[in-house]
């Protein structure tokens, strides 16, 4: 009859909270006795309720009791059905007193308030680094450990994060689900595709200290400040001769190699650099490119305008005897 009339008689002398059985008062007093009775018979784990009990022992056996009616997931929880069932109902019931944003899980709520409070309560034994989620501890530990428990099913490579996994995955599926809402072209990663933009927007934030130029994406600088330290860490196998950039490496290979992947479409003579194969069109375009300031006759390459500029210069090549 309590349950209709609202009746609770029976009073917590601690907290003043009320029940309406005598044996709920009794269990809800193990909170403030710190009383444990009820003992898992199989890791030794100690709980105030039986029903408490009763749920771990699910860890053990495996039982799932809570099925989903909609996606046929099982729980070992009613707590964590009614949680799932969220998702199909989109029901979202914890709302943030900050911003507004609604979550669907009380946890969630609880974790996304430490962006509001700054508060970081997991803390790296090793390092220090601080982090608002123990997932994010979680996984930052595997930098310390060198743990990669995600394996690629294709290649077997491994990786730390799931993330990073899903990332290189695309490599094999050839998925590119970022596109460039102006050109159309599509990336891999959102990061390739935010450092695209600027290609469009102008924007040049990486600046060199020693010269000043300024460049759209890290690795250019990174490439360019090369010229000043004169660092060539790309080295020929073959010869010994080394470069600034993994291209060039890439093209010098070609001389060992003999191969000439650029083919004349006019008269298919092959050629090992791309940029030779457009000096060589010019042949067949009859292009004259290279200009003389003085007298305007025009030339195919740079170097017979650079041997007809003597003509007015009055230099002479000199060409050394045979010894």
């Amino acid at each position: 009859m309590r349950i209709h009339t609202g009746e609770k008689p029976h009073l917590c002398s601690t907290c003043g909270k009320r029940f309406t059985q005598r044996g709920q008062l009794k269990s809800h007093m193990r909170i403030h006795t710190g009383e444990k009775p009820h003992s898992c018979s199989a890791c030794g784990k100690r709980f105030t309720q039986k029903s408490q009990l009763k749920s771990h022992m699910r860890i053990h056996t495996g039982e799932k009791p809570h099925l989903c009616s909609t996606c046929g997931k099982r729980f070992t929880q009613g707590g964590q059905l009614k949680s799932h069932m969220r998702i199909h109902t989109g029901e979202k019931p914890h709302s943030c007193s900050a911003c507004g944003k609604r979550f669907t899980q009380k946890s969630q709520l609880k974790s996304h308030m430490q962006i509001h409070t700054g508060e970081k309560p997991h803390s790296c034994s090793t390092c220090g680094k601080r982090f608002t989620q123990k997932s994010q501890l979680k996984s930052h530990m595997r930098i310390h450990t060198g743990e990669k428990p995600h394996s690629c099913s294709t290649c077997g490579k491994r990786f730390s994060l799931k993330q990073i996994l899903n990332r290189h995955m695309r490599i094999h599926t050839g998925e590119k689900p970022h596109s460039c809402s102006t050109c159309g072209k599509r990336f891999t990663q959102k990061g390739h595709l935010k450092s695209h933009m600027r290609i469009h927007a102008g924007e040049k934030p990486h600046s060199c200290s020693t010269c000043g130029k300024r460049f759209s994406m890290k690795h250019i600088l990174n490439r360019h400040m090369r010229i000043h330290t004169g660092e060539k860490p790309h080295c020929c196998s073959t010869c010994g001769k080394r470069f600034h950039v993994k291209s060039n490496l890439k093209t010098h290979m070609q001389i060992h190699t003999g191969e000439k992947p650029h083919s004349c479409s006019t008269c298919g003579k092959r050629f090992s650099l791309k940029q030779i194969l457009n000096r060589h069109m010019r042949i067949h375009t009859g292009e004259k490119p290279h200009s003389c300031r003085t007298c305007g006759k025009q030339f195919s390459l740079k170097q017979i305008l650079n041997m007809h500029m003597r003509i007015h210069t009055g230099e002479k090549h000199i060409v050394a005897a045979p010894v």
